[in-house]
């Protein structure tokens, strides 16, 4: 049992060690071997192998979750152990899933059905109301981008089939090599193993070196980092005051040619009425820089609030005051500022689990009370909107997706955004709950591979950093280092291009789905029917 133990520790070890921003990536293609290795052995050497699989997995996934998200405890306390167990035993259950199909099917079934079962947890993690697809497998090439050019066939699915089929034709040779000695065999199957690398980058990287954006029309814009401490500054400094301090900031790199200014995710942090913003004090200051530079169109990022007297007006995710009798909606929104006297807004639609929004808070907060609903972000539901929103700003073919912070893992839902005819990406994030930790820096890299998807180019603003300009093959081209104050002025290309990802989104997901379905349908029927012919016997 020893030897199982060590080998579910290796394999959640090596693949922390590949994880993205400071791991060797190239781990993750022999990462899972160990924890295929520690199945095979349970199931050959045991009788009784469910609780074994399902301890050593959760020792396994466990290992690999706490070094990569630790710092979500930074946010929140209770919220990160929360996400660290749950996410963790999620990717058990997945696992031991694929067990009890390995005890009644052949080899070659239930190694499809391991794939097709962890490519729809990852597409469920994606869209559940407790959500949280960090470690989906295809993130981990965000720093490689010339390994991933054929992510705007795929997105990130297309990594995590690829991570998986290497794995498993190494964990075959290896098994196959242990029970008889082949060395031949096995050189064959590492070889296989090899090509299956190697034939992705080696088309990855004749993509990257004939991508251009040469031709393409450009903008012109700035990305702000005030650099405001959300533990000691954001709530202390007001709306007006924060106000200023971006039109100083904006004013340090402004010219005529600049097309876009954009700020961080909730710079203003005190509530704005929403029916009052085209007239608030806030929308004022920042209309000053205009007066002088009336081309400019601002994106800026906002809390806001929105009181409902009337009951038949509010929604699933309006919030109750009962000592006051109405409602409101809280907002995370983004805002289009230009010579228009119209101010467009998108609200924030994948939120932060526990930090911005309590799942099933409907059903829960009866049983629960206020105890265990405040994970250390608000007990108040966030309100979302159905559909994406692109800013078409004045002056400028650039018309702008206002992606905000969190939304940025999430890549068939960036391409909704791109649907609506957004020709680049504006990323409005504040990362500096988490600290100087991996937590901003794997955000950052994530990014790269929503541009590669969709072939737009990215201007983002960070409160305390990374901002940065990323060109659409995911090359990071300016940045704005952390923990400074300052703004960034780049040339972004505009492209109305659709690519096959963003046409068919995760279809990879979807057509495993069904056969996870149908895998698992067909092994538990053949059992029942294995079983009552023994008995017929």
């Amino acid at each position: 049992m020893k030897k199982n133990i060590l080998l579910a520790l290796l394999s959640g070890a090596l693949l922390a060690c590949a994880w993205v921003t400071y791991g060797i990536t190239a781990l993750i293609f022999i990462a899972l071997v160990p924890l295929l290795l520690m199945e095979a052995r349970i199931r050959r050497d045991y009788q009784h192998t469910k609780r074994k699989v399902f301890a050593l997995s959760y020792l396994a996934f466990l290992t690999w979750n706490i070094p990569t998200t630790w710092w979500i405890w930074y946010s929140t306390q209770i919220g990160a152990i929360f996400a660290i167990l749950a996410n963790t035993l999620l990717m058990t259950l997945t696992f031991f899933l694929y067990h009890i199909v390995a005890k009644r099917m052949n080899r070659k079934v239930s190694l499809v059905f391991l794939v097709a079962i962890w490519l729809s947890f990852e597409k469920f993690h994606l869209t559940w109301d407790v959500s949280w697809p960090w470690l989906n497998l295809g993130n981990v090439f965000s720093e490689q981008v010339t390994w991933i050019q054929w992510y705007e066939y795929t997105g990130t699915f297309g990594g995590s089939l690829w991570v998986w089929l290497v794995n498993i034709v190494l964990f075959i040779g290896l098994t196959d090599y242990l029970s008889t000695k082949n060395r031949k065999a096995f050189a064959r199957k590492v070889g296989v193993a090899m090509l299956f690398f190697a034939i992705p980058v080696v088309i990855s990287y004749f993509q990257y070196i004939n991508y251009s954006e040469a031709g393409k029309k450009t903008i012109n814009a700035i990305v702000l980092q005030p650099n405001i401490d959300p533990y000691q500054e954001k709530y202390a400094l007001s709306n007006q005051e924060v106000g200023r301090l971006l039109v100083q900031l904006a004013t340090e790199n402004i010219d005529n040619q600049v097309n876009f200014i954009i700020t961080p995710e909730t710079v203003f942090a005190e509530n704005i009425k929403l029916q009052d913003l085209p007239v608030s004090w806030e929308v004022s200051i920042l209309r000053t820089l205009l007066s002088h530079y009336p081309n400019v169109n601002w994106i800026a990022g906002a809390s806001m609030i929105e009181f409902v007297r009337d009951k038949a007006q509010t929604t699933s995710q309006s919030n109750y005051l009962p000592d006051y009798g109405f409602w409101y909606n809280d907002y995370n929104s983004a805002f289009l500022l230009n010579r228009n006297a119209e101010v467009p807004l998108y609200h924030k639609s994948k939120l932060v689990v526990a930090v911005e929004n309590f799942p099933y808070q409907q059903v829960l907060k009866p049983i629960l009370g206020e105890t265990l609903i405040n994970l250390g972000g608000t007990v108040a539901l966030k309100t979302t909107q159905p559909e994406r929103t692109a800013f078409a700003g004045v002056d400028t073919e650039g018309k702008a997706a206002p992606i905000i912070c969190y939304e940025t893992i999430y890549g068939e839902f960036v391409t909704g955004y791109i649907k609506k005819g957004a020709n680049f990406l504006a990323i409005l994030t504040n990362d500096a709950w988490w600290r100087d930790t991996q937590g901003y820096k794997q955000l950052l890299s994530y990014t790269r591979l929503r541009a590669i998807e969709t072939r737009r180019s990215v201007a983002r603003s960070a409160n305390t950093g990374v901002s940065a300009f990323i060109n659409g093959r995911g090359d990071i081209l300016k940045t704005l280092p952390y923990g400074t104050r300052g703004s960034l002025k780049g040339t972004i290309a505009l492209n109305d291009e659709l690519t096959f990802y963003v046409q068919m989104g995760d279809y990879i997901a979807r057509i495993a789905y069904f056969l996870a379905f149908f895998v698992f349908l067909y092994a538990v029927l053949r059992k029942r029917e294995k079983g009552r012919s023994t008995t017929g016997n």
